[in-house]
């Protein structure tokens, strides 16, 4: 992170103790509000001047209009001034709260993030942990007094933990040097504020370069895997795509990258995980990824190959419909540019939540080898004609399953029938995707929506 103060090195307000610190300061050439809670007499508690001292650098971030980055390595409430140091950390996730949504809020936990303001962490827009940080709300010691279960911390609250199990950390990186370079790379996709669009990057790649290793990229086989970041990184401009919590869910991408030098965000089914199926988790990572591009003006591309949501009782019992419900809200929700590229497997309820022209978007476009339908051909043959093919001997039924299966996917599932019915804007050839979408971007560059007089809808959290 190139950093430094914007104005010397005068703080905002600093804790009584040396625990917490704040200032003004220049990232990269844009003016941030930082802080820092760590150090002082109980590494980095906070008490009522501390807290005091974060809370003020997150009110002048939402007066200014500028970014919120800041660095915890904190062991929780300062004991030793009881209930007031639990008020300051209430206190600062008011504030945090008020500038959800307004700035961009992105934070660094470097060593140790317990009790009261590990809590923060999912108050913040993105949080980035180093491999030796840890945190969690009721430590080893409480867990094996109530459970009997021993652990340590690492297995409690380890970074591993919060970048594969529960993503938590949108990123983890070596020390707190590269924690730092991850905020600001972060930075660089994001506007100042939720009333301006991200800054445009210096165009570093041709708008309308064929996509040839995208094209290539997509087995003929149906059920055969890929890595779709091979597609994601050769349709956005060179070297742009950043991926955020790649651990957690694997099934489904998310990540920041770039077309023809506009920021915009990226949902894409990995069908080298779980076959590109969508779970709970994946629901809830990328609703959450929606709404906050939705909050800072980035657009938001979505690639779509899907067999559909993950069946099993363990996932329906857990609340699949409530969880998958976030998906769709998210989507439905969004008033940024929408665009998306059907490649292959689109079928039933996956296909409508993965963003369709049903919830809303801007442009769908499919490629040749889409799949479109309600469902696959051999399923669908045996809910149509099931109880007749039961009828036939085994030879003939295997031959008549073939041909139905057959006209069932030359009459149903396929692009063509959804984009005669004005599902899909069109059908492209897979290596003029990059032209198709940077166009599209630079007509929706000016969408604006109207929303509803209303504070927020409810959503299915």
């Amino acid at each position: 992170m190139s950093a430094e103060t914007a104005f010397g090195a005068a703080p905002i307000r600093a804790g009584a103790d040396g625990s917490a610190s704040a200032d003004l300061r220049i990232i990269d050439g844009r003016r941030v509000v930082w802080f820092r809670i760590a150090g002082g007499k109980h590494h980095g508690a906070i008490g009522e001047a501390g807290g005091a001292t974060v809370e003020r650098a997150v009110q002048l971030a939402g007066q200014l209009h500028v970014p919120l980055v800041g660095e915890f390595d904190t062991s929780g409430a300062e004991l030793g001034e009881g209930v007031a140091a639990l008020h300051a950390w209430g206190r600062l996730a008011h504030e945090l709260v008020g500038v959800s949504g307004v700035v961009p809020t992105l934070l660094a936990v470097t060593g140790a993030c317990v009790s009261g303001p590990a809590l923060a962490l999912g108050c913040f827009d993105q949080v980035v942990m180093t491999d030796d940080a840890f945190a969690f709300v009721t430590g080893p010691e409480s867990v094996g007094d109530f459970t009997g279960e021993w652990v340590s911390r690492a297995e409690l609250g380890g970074s591993g933990v919060h970048d594969r199990r529960t993503g938590v950390a949108a990123l983890v990186v070596r020390d707190e040097v590269i924690a730092r370079d991850a905020l600001a790379a972060l930075l660089s996709y994001l506007p100042d504020h939720h009333l301006a669009d991200p800054q445009r990057w210096d165009r570093i790649d041709d708008r309308s370069r064929p996509c040839t290793i995208a094209a290539q990229a997509i087995p003929e086989r149906p059920n055969a895997s890929y890595d779709v970041r091979t597609v994601i990184d050769d349709l956005v401009d060179h070297g742009s795509r950043l991926e955020l919590r790649a651990g957690y869910a694997p099934n489904l991408v998310t990540a920041l990258g770039a077309l023809d030098g506009r920021p915009i965000g990226i949902v894409a089914n990995q069908p080298m995980h779980r076959a590109g199926t969508i779970d709970i988790e994946a629901s809830r990572k990328a609703a959450r990824f929606i709404a906050w591009c939705d909050s800072f003006n980035l657009p938001i591309l979505t690639l779509v190959d899907t067999p559909g949501f993950e069946p099993g009782r363990d996932l329906e019992w857990r609340g699949m419909i409530r969880h998958g419900a976030e998906l769709v809200h998210a989507y439905a929700a969004a008033s940024v540019p929408r665009l998306c590229v059907v490649m292959r497997k689109a079928y039933g309820g996956a296909y409508i939540v993965m963003d369709s022209r049903g919830i809303g978007n801007d442009l769908t476009v499919a490629w040749p080898t889409a799949r479109i339908a309600v469902m696959g051909g051999a399923p669908a043959v045996q809910i149509l004609h099931g109880k007749r093919l039961r009828g036939e001997g085994p030879e003939d039924r295997a031959a008549a399953e073939r041909d139905l299966v057959d006209a069932y996917e030359a009459e149903f599932d396929n692009p063509y029938r959804a984009a005669e019915r004005g599902l899909v804007d069109a059908v492209i050839a897979p290596d003029q995707t990059r032209a198709v979408l940077c166009d599209a971007l630079e007509v929706l560059a000016t969408k604006r929506d109207r929303q509803p007089a209303r504070r927020h809808s409810n959503t299915p959290l």
